[in-house]
Parts: C-alpha cells; sequence; structure tokens
C-alpha cells in the first residue's frame, strides 16, 4: 500500500518499507511533520517495483524481517543499482550478525527497535548530509556456532555498531575493559568481520607470561639463543602473518619489550631471538587492557609512542552491570552452554532466581556469570533452579540489601532464640554471623585509634581468598580462579602483585 508521491517536489523524498501497518503509519506522519515527502511500502517487491520504474528516494528505510523478500536481500538488491543511496535498517532482532549483515550489505546505519522516534528524525536528516558507507561484502557466519557475544543493551548496539564498521578495515583497535567483560571474544569478532577472516588469529596474554620469556614469544627465537632453546622456534608474529595477532593485557608488556614493538609496528619486520636475518610479515595488531593506559605512560611504566601507536581506534566494553537488560539472555546462553557440554539436559531459572541474579552487581563480569551458570547445572538438583539453589555470594548480596531496607528476607526467617538476638534492639547485639564479627572488629579497631586504611584489609581479605581457594584446588590455578568467579589470567596478575 502506498501513498501519493510528488516527484517534482523540493522537499527531501524517503522511503520506508515495513510490514507493520501501525509502525508505517506513525513513521509516515513523523517524517511528514519534518518536512520530508514520505512514500510507504508493505513489502519489498513493491519497492523494488518502483525502482524499476525509474523512482528512487533520498533515503531508504526498511525493516530486516518481513514476509516474502526479508529487508537485507531487499537492501543488497538496491545497495547494487543505486550504491549511493543511504540505506537505514530498522530490525527488533538486534544481535551481532544482524549488526554486522546490515553494514556488510550497505547500510548507512543500523537502527534497533524499538526506537526514539525523534532518533530517528535525527538519522534520516543525517543520512542527508553524508554519503554511504562503503563496505566489503563479507560472508557471515564464519564461526558455524554463531557469535558468543550476546546483548541488546545499548552498549552493545553501540559495540556491534563499532564493529561493523571497522569490518573492511586492517587498521589497528585498543579495546579497553574490565576483567571478564569479554575482550578476546571482541577481538576475534573484528577478525571473523575483517579481510583477514581466512588468515590466522593468534591471541597472547601478556599477564601469563614470564617476563624473560615475552619476546622469545612474540619474535620466536633461533636454536641455542638461550639455555632451553633447543631448536628454532618461530613467534606468535610470524604464525600471524597475513592475519591478526590479539595482545591481551598489553599495560603488563615490560618495557624493553615495549620498544621492540614499537618498531615492528613502525616498520614490519623484527629479528628472532639470537637472530640476525630480518623477518618481514603483516600483521593487524588489536590490543587490550584493563588498565589506564594514559596514567600507566603518566607513571613512565609504558612508552607514549606506542600508545599512540595502538591507540588508533578504541573501543569501551561495558561491565556487565552496566548492561543489566542482557543477563537474562547470557543466563540462558550459558546454562544451555554447560548443559550441551555435560550431555545433559539444560536447567531453567525460577523468577525469583533470575531477579537475584539480575540485581547481582557481577564484579567478575561475563566469565563470573559463565562460571556460576556452570556451577549451577552441576550443583542444582532439579531442573528448575530455584533461589535458594544459588550460591551464597548471590543469596548473602539479596540478604544485605533487604536488611538494608529494614525487612527479614522471607527464605531466611529467624528460626531459634540465639538466631532472634542478630536483630535484637539492644545497644551491643552479640555477633553470631562472620560478616558481622568482622564489623564488630573494625569499629572496635576503630574506636580504639587503631583502624587500618579499608584498601588495605580489603587486600588482605582478597589475598586470604586467594589462599584459601589455592589451598582447596591443590594448588591448580585454573580450579582455584573458578572458584573466585575470576579468569585464571586475572588470578595470575593478582598472585604477581
Amino acid at each position: 500500500m502506498t501513498s501519493d508521491n510528488n516527484k517534482l517536489s523540493p522537499l527531501p523524498q524517503i522511503w520506508v518499507v515495513e510490514d507493520d501497518q501501525s509502525l508505517r503509519w506513525v513513521l509516515g506522519k513523523t517524517f511528514e511533520s519534518a518536512s520530508m515527502q514520505v512514500r510507504c511500502f508493505e513489502d519489498a517487491y513493491e519497492a523494488l517495483e518502483a525502482l524499476e520504474e525509474g523512482e528512487a528516494p533520498q533515503v531508504l528505510l526498511t525493516d530486516i524481517r518481513m514476509p516474502g523478500m526479508d529487508g537485507l536481500t531487499f537492501l543488497k538488491k538496491v545497495h547494487e543499482q543505486h550504491p549511493n543511496m543511504p540505506i537505514i535498517v530498522m530490525t527488533a532482532h538486534s544481535d551481532l550478525d544482524s549488526a554486522v549483515s546490515s553494514y556488510q550489505t550497505g547500510a548507512f546505519e543500523y537502527l534497533p527497535k524499538p526506537f526514539d522516534i525523534d532518533d530517528a528524525v535525527k538519522l534520516v536528516q543525517r543520512a542527508f548530509d553524508h554519503q554511504v558507507q562503503q563496505q566489503d561484502k563479507i560472508e557471515l557466519n564464519v564461526n558455524p556456532s554463531g557469535s558468543k557475544i550476546i546483548g541488546e543493551s545499548p552498549a552493545m548496539q553501540e559495540l556491534y555498531r563499532a564493529i561493523g564498521r571497522l569490518s573492511h578495515s586492517n587498521i589497528t583497535v585498543l579495546i579497553n575493559g574490565q576483567s571478564g567483560t569479554g575482550k578476546e571474544l571482541v577481538a576475534a569478532a573484528l577478525h571473523e568481520h575483517s579481510p583477514r577472516k581466512n588468515n590466522p588469529f593468534i591471541a597472547l596474554n601478556m599477564a601469563a607470561i614470564p617476563s624473560d620469556l615475552i619476546e622469545a614469544e612474540l619474535f620466536g627465537h633461533e636454536k641455542g639463543a638461550f639455555t632451553g632453546a633447543t631448536a628454532k622456534r618461530s613467534g606468535r608474529f610470524e604464525q600471524a602473518n597475513g592475519g591478526t595477532l590479539f595482545l591481551d593485557e598489553i599495560g603488563d608488556m615490560p618495557f624493553a619489550t615495549q620498544t621492540r614493538l614499537l618498531r615492528v609496528l613502525a616498520d614490519g619486520e623484527f629479528y628472532r631471538v639470537g637472530g640476525h636475518t630480518p623477518i618481514r610479515v603483516d600483521v593487524r595488531i588489536i590490543a587490550a587492557t584493563h588498565q589506564n593506559l594514559e596514567q600507566r605512560v603518566e607513571d613512565g611504566k609504558f612508552r607514549e609512542d606506542l600508545f599512540y601507536r595502538l591507540n588508533v581506534i578504541r573501543l569501551n566494553l561495558p561491565a556487565l552491570k552496566e548492561r543489566s537488560g542482557d543477563i537474562p539472555k547470557l543466563t540462558e546462553f550459558f546454562l544451555s552452554e554447560s548443559a550441551k557440554q555435560m550431555d545433559i539436559e539444560p536447567k531453567s531459572l525460577s523468577d525469583q532466581a533470575l531477579k537475584r541474579i539480575v540485581d547481582y552487581p557481577w564484579p567478575g563480569n561475563v566469565r563470573e556469570l559463565q562460571n556460576t551458570c556452570r556451577w549451577l547445572m552441576v550443583m542444582a538438583p532439579s531442573a528448575q533452579i530455584a533461589l535458594e539453589d544459588l550460591p551464597a555470594k548471590l543469596l548473602e548480596h539479596g540478604s544485605e540489601q533487604k536488611i538494608t531496607a529494614g525487612r527479614v528476607p522471607s527464605d531466611q526467617l529467624l528460626s531459634s532464640e540465639s538466631e532472634a538476638e542478630v536483630l535484637d534492639d539492644s545497644p551491643n547485639p552479640a555477633p553470631t554471623t562472620w560478616q558481622q564479627k568482622l564489623h564488630h572488629l573494625l569499629i572496635e579497631q576503630h574506636e580504639k585509634g587503631d583502624m587500618k586504611n579499608l584498601i588495605a584489609i580489603q587486600e588482605q581479605i582478597e589475598q586470604e581468598l586467594i589462599n584459601t581457594a589455592l589451598e582447596i584446588s591443590g594448588g591448580k590455578k585454573g580450579a582455584a580462579a573458578d572458584l573466585l568467579g575470576w579468569g585464571r589470567n586475572t588470578l595470575t596478575r593478582k598472585l604477581k602483585h
């Protein structure tokens, strides 16, 4: 169904292809109110017929999922005939593949539903003033299992847009984010959706390698270069030739190695340790860190010239607590993934359990959530995970919130007179839990004038947790890291400090 269109009108011409009648009507009225000439189409075939008749808009908006021809197929056909036409893709299915597909098929911008109507008007206005960004056509689903980057929050939409825009380039990228936010997943996605996708993706974590071995890891070594070098070995730069080298925790790289890395980035060549023949490579660098590199530059711990070499494009990954709306979908994915690994049926969450998981701040970010889901698949007794099945840290967090609000948690009703003393109105109730005893001790020290810096005490408690986890796991760092809800690299870094 179309509205009449005066082709000689000086007003900006915009076409809307959307199968939802109510949304078509709203968009049509909105753009008309913004002094634009609008023509609406119910499906892609009708719009293609109008294009074949010689008509063409200045901006085109299209949905992705429509009956008949889908939006991406339509977009591709239009882009082949009108490569400079700005095409804005609308979709309610907001994921990485949709975003990258949109950009790679020639979209000017990607607009996830539901969107603010004013934002749509501003985007269309911007489309009139800019040329469509040209993209190389990329075969999607490089990873048969699909992308593991999950989320539909505004922060993740920005990330998807950035990956889409970078997908045609070989530019250096610096990824900033807390431990556990998925920096390596983003680096892998940048590689998989780049012109280098058919070449190696090599990842190396600076924090996990002894400082005296980093140069040999990066650049390789000749036979006899040092004790234990019994044969010639290629380094990660050679292994990544033609592809991408991901340098995780770049802030932990020794200063001397930073100098050698800078030289490789500038010249494109290096020498193996103990070698005398230069080796040329073509490698894209993606670096990542949880640290503030600007501060490390000021402190003299990171080369300023290397920082500017790496900081060409920067992506900032949000902490999980900043995108709590993504937690339900992430939890479902991790439970399903764990079930497949264990060859059992996936478990589901009760509404109460899911709410507690969403409310928890997740200091270890996505990795901590993933480890918790693995724990639940093993430890929860039934097919539906109830509130009381959650790990103690989640239950304690919920209890603290309720007590602060002046309510006794329903799943911790007092069952004896001794427990009732905890909430006694007497001025100095006897501490019964370890948390209350710790609180009592800290207050006592403060009153004696012997109170230590809280940060120092926090570090001591963390160290005790690390020691306990290592003791329980028999000294195995991987198992200890799982107990703490950290990644192995985080535990390694904390043990070094």
